[in-house]
């Protein structure tokens, strides 16, 4: 591994394995897949069922349709192997996050709407893998929309790129941050200056 492997002997246990995907789709939505998986390198008894070593305890998808607005416009939940026969009973409940918009208090809505016996604990674990794969994903996109727009209409002004102040190396008097801004803002410029021609 790296420098934070432990140097204690140790043995494998459990391993959670959490992947996410963006999708850009024909329609101009974008679609964010993410996939839970659960395995134990030794036999487990759950209430219900014996779950051998390796087999999935855990397998669950969310399928979460956005717009650039990152307004919540589809969600599918699939519980495809879990301990207990009634866990899947609960995906119906994840289509209540249709309208919720992935932003500032995303976290605390999941919460409202599916926190405790309202959700999966491990469905509501991946949505916020899920909400930092659309940034990543949508923000190439983002932008290209503010240059258009801003090349058409002459009172848009494009936002300050989202990142600057949300970590220390984007800390607004930091050198990346600066540099981003003094980027952004020739781009803004150019975008501009093509409307003007």
């Amino acid at each position: 591994m790296n420098d934070t492997s432990s140097h204690e002997k140790r043995q494998p246990l459990h391993t959670r394995q959490v992947s996410c995907t963006g999708y850009l789709r024909e329609d101009g939505l974008i679609d964010i897949e993410g996939r839970l998986l659960d395995t134990k390198t030794h036999d487990y008894q759950s209430l219900e069922r014996m779950i051998r070593a390796g087999q999935p305890c855990h397998l669950m998808h969310l399928l979460m349709t956005v717009g650039l607005d990152f307004v919540i416009r589809e969600v599918k939940a699939v519980t495809e192997a879990a301990p207990m026969s009634r866990c899947g009973r609960i995906t119906p409940a994840y289509e209540s996050l249709v309208g919720v918009k992935v932003g500032p208090g995303f976290t605390r809505r999941v919460a409202q709407l599916l926190g405790g016996t309202r959700g999966c604990t491990h469905l509501t674990e991946l949505l916020g893998p899920m909400a930092t794969t659309l940034y990543q994903t949508a923000y190439g996109l983002r932008r290209q929309a503010e240059l258009e727009r801003a090349s058409r209409d002459p009172a848009f002004e494009p936002a300050r790129p989202f990142v600057i102040g949300a970590c220390h190396t984007y800390h607004p008097e930091g050198e990346a941050a600066q540099r981003l801004d003094q980027r952004w803002q020739e781009e803004n410029r150019i975008a501009s200056a093509t409307r003007e021609e």
